[in-house]
């Protein structure tokens, strides 16, 4: 599968268009979108290429797949903005044991915005021109909403896994787990998932909004970012819901910086982070003390990790090095997702897995799959499409069950008001 001479030639050709509202242009049915702030990239035409990697080692393999790929095309690029020419994008399964598959996808055309600038990227296999029509925006479909309820891990199951994962940190297994719970439920079966992204994107503009072969959401916690030889990382780690008036929310970011629980869950996280990147970069630095993160329905507390690459490393292999953190698996790493796999009763998917983008020189924006839902294929004729919506929280010594269900539903309150 990652053998140069098995792929095709491949050309990228980016030329300028005129600023438009780029979301109109992805697939009703299954829109690929990568935005932030007005900015982002969005597929608008059918895929050139759609690779799905479901064995051990499959970030390695798709990172060695990726560097194939970009060997084997040539970029006619005039735009020269972080993400023009060759891109590819993905969504990782979180645990290289589950059943979906790690995706990537290299869009036959891409339509981006970023610096007040806009473009369209054409990508196809050499000597095969003038296969596609030119894209055509399209207006959204009608409004619909999800029905959604507990899924295998109801609150009385929640609060059972909290306690054996403190069992677990008891015991000295591990010094923290990150515990995930369920919804499931329904969309109409020709539902225009483009609305679910623009409602994301209007209500959470600081995040990630993103639309990958099915996986939905906005995430705050961006993964890594590569550009020009520099990596940066963001950790959130360590959570309160907003106060319930000004008064109450103003409290909050004192509580929340003076936690010993919380700072020691965003400690772990920290470090962990750190440990991954210190191989593959020259210079690494952290503030001492993370900063609070406000959102609309939440706190966090964040730090910006920050280095400069050395061995020419791409997204993909810092992709690699970094997933899973402790903010969504644990600590120590390996107990953490053998403690995960036995506590939880299902199979993640891409939930708290790595998702974004990586172009042509390996330059990228990855975040973590989360405040979203994995969608189920379109029915063949069937009335309804699948969802399932998943939430987590880490637990440390000191935690509690009845405020982590609590947390886990703060974080539900994105995908599901947006699904409402």
């Amino acid at each position: 599968m990652t053998e140069p001479l098995s792929l095709p030639r491949l050309v990228a050709t980016t030329r300028e268009i005129a600023p438009e509202d780029t979301l109109l242009y992805a697939d009703r049915a299954d829109p690929l979108v990568w935005a932030r702030r007005g900015e982002g990239m969005v597929a608008a035409g059918p895929d050139l290429l759609h690779i799905d990697v479901a064995e051990d080692g499959r970030i390695a393999a798709l990172a060695d797949l990726w560097r194939a790929i970009s060997q084997a095309t040539d970029v006619d690029d005039e735009v020269r903005l972080a993400g023009t020419g060759l891109v590819g994008f993905a969504a990782l399964a979180f645990d290289d044991d589950s059943a979906a598959p790690s995706t990537l996808i290299v869009p036959s055309t891409i339509i981006g915005r970023r610096a007040g600038r806009a473009w369209i990227t054409r990508i196809r296999i050499d000597g095969r021109a003038g296969e596609l029509a030119d894209p055509l925006p399209q207006p959204l479909g009608p409004s619909w909403s999800a029905t959604l309820g507990p899924g295998r891990m109801d609150p009385e199951a929640h609060e059972r896994a909290v306690r054996d994962a403190l069992a677990a940190i008891q015991e000295g297994e591990v010094s923290k787990v990150v515990v995930a719970r369920d919804l499931v439920g329904t969309i109409p079966a020709h539902a225009d998932l483009r609305r679910l992204v623009r409602a994301l994107a209007a209500d959470y503009p600081d995040t990630w909004t993103y639309a990958v072969d099915g996986v939905v959401g906005a995430s705050p916690e961006t993964l890594v970012t590569v550009r020009d030889g520099s990596v940066t990382a963001r950790v959130l780690a360590g959570t309160r819901p907003r106060g319930a008036n000004p008064a109450e929310d103003d409290s909050v970011p004192f509580e929340l910086s003076t936690s010993p629980k919380d700072r020691a869950e965003h400690a772990f996280a920290v470090e962990s982070v750190l440990a991954a990147l210190g191989p593959h970069t020259s210079a690494l630095e952290a503030p001492r003390d993370p900063f609070t993160l406000e959102l609309p329905n939440l706190w966090h507390l964040a730090t910006d990790v920050r280095g400069e690459l050395s061995g020419g490393a791409s997204a993909l292999d810092m992709v690699r090095a970094l997933h899973p953190t402790a903010a969504v698996a644990g600590t120590p790493t390996a107990a953490a997702r053998a403690a995960i796999r036995r506590i939880e009763p299902f199979d993640r998917g891409r939930y708290a897995g790595p998702v974004g983008w990586i172009d042509g020189d390996g330059d990228g924006e990855w975040a973590i799959a989360l405040r979203g839902a994995q969608f189920g294929p379109v029915p063949d004729g069937g009335p309804t499409r699948s969802v399932t919506a998943h939430a987590g929280g880490g637990i440390v010594a000191g935690s509690v069950p009845e405020a982590e269900l609590l947390e886990t539903r703060v974080k539900f309150r994105p995908i599901v008001d947006a699904l409402a």
